[in-house]
């Protein structure tokens, strides 16, 4: 399985785009092999930096990217609770 250190949801979902289409080049994608030029061309057609991680702004491109994909994003937060 792939542990990407960098743009991880970038891997994350032309890996699973990959997975959808029957993509030849899946297997490769799963272990890391050919995805950082993918990715560097992904964000640059979007028109987006990747150098600090993806937040709000950056989903929303990469869904509006991959409109013809059901893409969901779950979001978790953690409360801090006071210590008593």
């Amino acid at each position: 399985m792939m542990k990407a250190k960098e743009n991880c949801l970038a891997h994350a979902l032309i890996i699973d785009v990959a997975r959808v289409d029957n993509d030849p080049n899946y297997k490769e994608y799963l272990q890391a092999r050919k995805l950082r030029h993918i990715v560097q061309n992904l964000a640059e057609k979007i028109g987006i930096d990747l150098a600090n991680g993806a937040g709000i702004p950056e989903l929303v491109s990469f869904r509006e990217r991959f409109r013809y994909y059901k893409i969901f994003f779950v979001l978790r937060f953690e409360l801090l609770k006071p210590n008593v």
